[in-house]
């Protein structure tokens, strides 16, 4: 029987598992809202996972948990932190690349990685929601739209507004006001897309832009968010085909090291 390995990444916003086999194939993934129950939620996921390959879990070799809430999983072998996962993961798809810029619900990192895919250095924003998933939510909500819409809405932007608070509270009431003066929403989503961006290159400035750059964490997966921050740093980004699941895929290949 082929050996089969579990990542788990218990984010503040989204869990998701992975199984892969010991080769890094990629075998079944779930997506499921945390809803502020790391463990049910982890233990939902994985569920889902094993469900969808037809597997049980004494299937699996070792799991290996990451991310907000790693330390609840309690039927992990061990836990890793999302950062050494991101960069494992996105190492994985692109042994190239030299930075990674992860934007998850609740936080933003830049991460150098070595040729190891290990990480070298990184940064990180984690003292509030400005410029991560969280923030993206609220937004979309002040507008009405869904987060699919804000993007679509953004590559037809006609005026180039500013949306000057990055605290989210202060954020919300600037959109709120826009609207109010009947500015067009297209042109509010790419000013929230561009301040984000803002945010993001300055978090990218502490420690440089080496390329080739990939983007992971859910962020990653809006269009939008994209555009705005290739035009800001003036490169390409490399997206992963889901790059919502890079830190527990990261975490499963992790779990096939400690099989080893």
């Amino acid at each position: 029987m082929v050996d089969l390995y579990a990542g788990v990444d218990v984010g503040s916003l989204c869990t998701k598992a992975v199984i892969i086999d010991g080769g890094g194939g990629l075998i079944s993934h779930s997506i499921v809202r945390s809803g502020g129950f790391y463990e049910g939620a982890a233990e939902a996921a994985i569920k889902e996972t094993l469900v969808s390959a037809g597997l049980q879990q004494k299937d699996l070799s070792c799991i290996i948990s990451t991310g907000y809430g790693r330390a609840r999983v309690s039927f992990s072998h061990d836990h890793v932190t999302e950062i050494s996962c991101h960069a494992r993961g996105a190492k994985w798809l692109f042994p190239d690349i030299h930075t990674i810029i992860d934007i998850g619900g609740q936080d933003s990192k830049v991460i150098y990685v070595n040729d190891e895919g290990r990480p070298k250095n990184f940064v990180m924003n984690d003292k509030c929601a400005a410029g991560t998933g969280r923030f993206l939510e609220v937004m979309a909500g002040a507008l009405e739209i869904s987060l699919a819409e804000m993007a679509e809405m953004s590559f037809h932007s006609q005026e180039e507004m500013e949306v000057s608070n990055m605290c989210t509270v202060f954020a919300e009431s600037e959109v709120i006001s826009l609207l109010a003066q009947g500015s067009e929403k297209s042109d509010i989503a790419g000013a929230i897309f561009r301040s984000i961006a803002r945010r993001v290159t300055g978090l990218v400035g502490k420690l440089g832009l080496k390329e080739p750059a990939a983007m992971t964490g859910g962020v990653a997966k809006n269009r939008g968010m994209v555009r705005a921050l290739e035009k800001k740093l003036r490169a390409t980004l490399l997206i992963p085909p889901d790059p919502q699941i890079m830190g527990a895929y990261g975490a499963a290949l992790i779990a096939t090291e400690q099989q080893d």
